[in-house]
Formats: C-alpha cells, structure tokens, sequence
C-alpha cells in the first residue's frame, strides 16, 4: 500500500467463481461450504434445505413466521422480530448477524462470504428492500441502525464496506465494487486479479439517490445527498449536495 489515500491501493486474490464451484472434495462438500461455509454440518445443510423447500415461498405471516423459526439460528446472531421475505437467497448466513426489527424483502441475496474478514452486521430497525443484493466477498460489511436500502441495490464488500446510522438509499444503486488489472496483454482480463483502493464509508443520515453508484475508496460524510445517477469516485464533506459523473459538489446543506 501506498501512503496518501488518492492513490492507495490493495491488491486481492480471486479466484475465478467457475473454478471455485469445481474444485475440492464431493460434489456435496463443495455444495455445503459454497452455502453454509466452511465447517459447517450435514446437519445445518438438512436444517436450510428443509426450510428452503418448505418454507422458502410460502406466502403471508405463516411464512415469515416459519422462515424465522427454521433459519435464524443458522446465523452469527439474529435479533427479535426477524422478518424474511420470500426466496431469499442465503449464503454462509454465519457470517450474517442480524439486530432487532430487521426487515429482509422477497428476492434479496444475503451472502456473508468465505473469507476469513468477511461478515455482515445489519443493524436494529433496518430495512433491506427486494431484489437487493449484499455481499461481503473480500471484508466486513456494516449497516447500521434504521438504514433504509431499496429495492435493487447492490452492495458489494471487496474491502470494507460501512453505512452510518439512518441511511437512505434508493433503488437500483451500486455501491462497491474494484478494479481489475490491465497490464497483462497475453492473459484475459478475468485471471489478473483486481486491486480496491479501500474501504468505503458512508456517513449517518445521509441520502443515496436513485442509480447512484459509489465506487471503493471513496468516503462520503454525515448528512449529504448524492443526485440520482451520479458517479461518486471522490470523498464527499459533511452535509454536501452532490451530482453528475464524476459527481461534484454544488451546494453544502449548511448554506
């Protein structure tokens, strides 16, 4: 790693996905760790499978209820009032820990990740809503309190990932992601490994519009409000209002 953040970067092993689905042990070994992790049982695997094809797209209270009985103890820590929406997709859910009054919406994937650093902590009251996608591939992810994630939005944790307490963000967003190396012009792009340029941080009570994306390395700070469709590539101050790609500052809510 370099010293100043403009250019700090880390370099990430990855495997490609195809390999890692073909590779060590049976079939159902690959299959349990790929789901539940490592270490995991046969046990815990006959516990998920009932539920998913039990329970995984029943319909009204009765299925959240049973989808909360079956799976909650399949996490690192699930708080009171757990609600699950239908065909949820878990994967290594312990790696998932999960606070009070959470809601999780039809369709989202919950991917606590493989790696040694990974983890997702939901906070109390927070809402994840459908089709939402939050993974934890190379580090932790944290969502705090009362955070409110639409529908769509993709959330990817290829370094550290923190969102602040009473953050709203709006549909169909992406926030994460790295880059892959270029240099290699005789070996494809996909087996050069990527590099993140760091954790992202998004402060308390700010407001992610609508297709926004906010790409690693960046830090956007407490109370401020990022355009629908903008391109975050930059640390945003307290309070700014920012637009475009790249988006920019152009008003401070203070003023």
């Amino acid at each position: 790693m370099t010293e100043t953040k403009e250019h700090c970067t880390q370099k990430i092993d990855k495997e490609v996905l195809s390999k890692q689905l073909h590779q060590g042990g049976n079939p159902l070994s690959r299959y349990r760790e790929k789901v539940l992790g490592r270490g995991s049982s046969l046990l815990q695997l006959l516990q998920f499978e009932t539920a998913q094809i039990l329970f995984a797209n029943l319909g009204g209270g009765l299925g959240y209820l049973l989808r909360r009985f079956s799976l909650s103890s399949l996490f690192k820590g699930c708080g009171k009032d757990l609600i699950l929406g239908k065909t949820i997709i878990l994967r290594t859910p312990g790696h998932i820990e999960i606070g009070d009054n959470v809601a999780i919406d039809d369709h989202t994937l919950l991917d606590g990740g493989t790696g040694q650093n990974c983890v997702i902590t939901i906070g109390n009251g927070s809402l994840i809503s459908k089709g939402s996608v939050i993974q934890a591939k190379n580090g932790p992810l944290f969502i705090g309190d009362e955070c409110d994630i639409g529908a769509h939005v993709i959330i990817t944790s290829i370094s550290a990932i923190t969102l602040e307490n009473n953050v709203l963000i709006a549909g169909n967003c992406y926030i994460g992601g790295a880059r892959y190396n270029l240099d290699d012009l005789t070996t494809p792009i996909m087996y050069q490994g990527i590099y993140s340029r760091g954790p992202i941080t998004i402060g308390a009570n700010t407001w992610i519009g609508a297709s926004a994306i906010i790409l690693d390395g960046v830090t956007i700070g407490k109370g401020c409000v990022v355009g629908a469709g903008s391109v975050v590539t930059k640390d945003v101050p307290d309070y700014a209002i920012v637009v475009g790609s790249p988006a920019k500052v152009i008003k401070s809510r203070k003023e």
